[in-house]
Formats: C-alpha cells, sequence, structure tokens
C-alpha cells in the first residue's frame, strides 16, 4: 500500500480525463444494467461507478492512516490541496458543477479530517504511555541499602553426650526398699519350729 499517495486522487482525476478529454461521454447514462433478485434492474452509471471507488478508496485512506507512523504531515498536506482543488473546480468550472463531483469533494475533506483526527489521537495516546514508561524506569531504580547489623555471638549448644549424662543422672534407679519384706516361701522341711510327722509303723 502506498503510503505517500493520496489515494481520493484517482476518481478525481478520473473525473477530470473524461470532462476533458471525452467531452461527449454523460455521467447519468446508463453503463450496465443488472437485474437483482428481487427482479428490478438495476441501471449503473458512470457516475455511480466513480462514488464507489471514491468511497473504496476512503476506506484504504482510513485503514493506511490507522496504522502507526504510516501517515505523515505530507499526507496531510497533499489530502488539504486535492480538496482545495475539488472544491475550485466544483465551484467555478461548469460541468463539476453537480452532485457526483460535489460528493467526490466531499469524500476529499473527510479523508483530510480523518487523518488529522487520527494523528492527534496517536499522539495523544503516545503521551501517557511515554509517562508509564518514565513511571516504570523509576520503579526499576536500585533500592537503598539497608544497614547491616553486626552479628550477636551465640553461645553453643550442649554436647549431646553431657545431655545424655544428665538425663541418665536424673532417672531413679530401681532398688528394692528397706521396709519391704521378702516373700515366704513355703517349705516345709526348712521352717523353724516345725517337726516333721512321725512315721508310720512297719508290720
Amino acid at each position: 500500500m502506498m503510503v505517500g499517495f493520496p489515494l481520493l486522487l484517482i476518481p478525481v482525476a478520473i473525473y477530470n480525463i473524461i470532462v476533458f478529454l471525452m467531452p461527449g461521454v454523460s455521467f447519468v447514462d446508463p453503463v450496465a444494467k443488472l437485474t437483482l433478485m428481487s427482479g428490478d434492474t438495476w441501471q449503473l452509471t458512470l457516475s455511480d461507478i466513480l462514488l464507489a471507488l471514491g468511497i473504496l478508496m476512503l476506506l484504504f485512506e482510513v485503514i493506511k492512516g490507522a496504522r502507526p507512523g504510516a501517515k505523515y504531515l505530507t499526507d496531510h498536506l497533499l489530502s488539504l490541496i486535492i480538496f482545495g482543488c475539488a472544491a475550485a473546480e466544483f465551484l467555478l468550472w461548469p460541468r463539476f458543477g453537480n452532485s457526483t463531483f460535489f460528493l467526490l469533494a466531499l469524500l476529499t475533506l473527510v479523508d483530510f479530517l480523518s487523518g488529522v483526527a487520527l494523528r492527534a489521537r496517536r499522539r495523544v495516546a503516545v503521551a501517557p504511555a511515554a509517562a508509564v514508561s518514565k513511571k516504570g524506569a523509576r520503579k526499576a531504580e536500585p533500592p537503598a541499602t539497608e544497614p547491616q547489623f553486626e552479628p550477636v555471638a551465640v553461645p553453643p549448644a550442649p554436647a549431646a553426650a553431657s545431655v545424655a549424662e544428665s538425663v541418665l543422672l536424673d532417672r531413679p534407679q530401681p532398688g528394692i526398699s528397706a521396709g519391704a519384706a521378702s516373700p515366704e516361701v513355703p517349705s516345709p522341711g526348712l521352717q523353724t519350729g516345725h517337726e516333721p510327722p512321725p512315721a508310720a509303723p512297719r508290720v
């Protein structure tokens, strides 16, 4: 897509070529007849073709102007020059004073105003983006160094052997208490104060 060339110049130039080089051609005579699905016949004139071409060129101009960095100051200046020439021809020349050329001149004006509006909007959108980037750069600065404190000496932990020894010393030792009586074992032959029973006489 051409960047520095105003596309609305194409239908305006075609109109000028027909007026100056082909004076016998009429813009209102039907060029073609198309039968629609409804049954009606649509008579397509040269004026309709030029207006349709101008609308398509305006669409391409808007798409071209919406691209970032694609619409320069020279493009706006050329669009303004085309509109000025079209307006002058519509007011001064006899064969240009009709609705077809008026609508073509109006399309050139819309092209110029839409390009200026898109450029102003893009400039407004770039300004907040630059402010946000500056804030991000400020946040990205390295933080201030924190004050460093001297380490405090921590007493060493007691050795595992000494801990185990203290636990063993604190536990009570199993033993026999002094007041506990020893259990008696029933043994009639060994108990003192008991005599064995007399043996039975033999026959």
